[in-house]
């Protein structure tokens, strides 16, 4: 079932927030990376017509742009706010998807684990979960689906409060198998861009940030 997700991000800020009392007192209470990256994947299927038979079809890959919210637990771990976007076209010749712009965005909440050591790299390991939010211009409508995503990367840091960021993150979306998705329900040009090719829809991505810790 489909969700609107911008109302989401004010409720994930506010889970966020609450789990402050165990944040640690003595160090950094809270840190914020934007970051630029470049994203891949993301494939469906072309809705077969009379005319035309059904194919595979894939968001191009291009760049992305997010931030990322950290509110410490320990030393070593923090609750995470993450928000990633992209705008991108179908890689197809058909005229019909290639000229429409498609925006995905994530909103998710988990947490980050740092394996700090002496050594000045710090690798990192982070679990999300949230949703998916697909859209398109030309008046098609919003969809919303569950997904997770897992990353990994290693920080560089400058001094205590600012460093380099680093890292790959896989997205997996779970969606209803061959169902149909960005949709215009008006009654005169009522239709649908793709379907859905399985029951899950995958995305990576390649990120560099600028951590500011607090």
């Amino acid at each position: 079932m489909s969700i609107r997700c911008r109302p989401l991000l004010p409720g994930l800020v506010l889970a966020l927030v609450a789990a402050a009392p165990s944040a640690r007192a003595d160090g950094p209470y809270f840190e914020i990376t934007p970051f630029g990256g470049y994203r891949m994947g993301g494939g469906f299927d072309t809705v077969e017509t009379a005319s035309k038979p059904s194919r595979s079809v894939d968001l191009e890959d291009g760049g992305s742009w997010g931030v990322d919210l950290g509110l410490y637990r320990d030393g070593y771990s923090f609750y995470e706010l993450l928000f990633s976007t992209q705008n991108s076209q179908f890689d197809s010749s058909d005229p019909a998807l290639g000229a429409v712009d498609v925006q995905t965005e994530y909103y998710h909440i988990g947490g980050t684990l740092l394996f700090a050591d002496e050594d000045w790299m710090v690798p990192w390991f982070s679990f999300t979960a949230g949703a998916t939010r697909f859209s398109a211009d030309g008046g098609y409508d919003d969809e919303t689906k569950f997904s997770i995503s897992a990353g990994g990367g290693l920080r560089l840091p400058f001094t205590d409060n600012f460093a380099a960021n680093l890292g790959v993150r896989g997205y997996l979306t779970f969606v209803d198998s061959d169902s149909d998705i960005l949709c215009v329900s008006g009654s005169q040009d009522a239709g649908c861009l793709v379907r859905t090719s399985g029951s899950t829809v995958f995305q990576a991505e390649a990120m560099l940030g600028l951590t500011f810790r607090f």
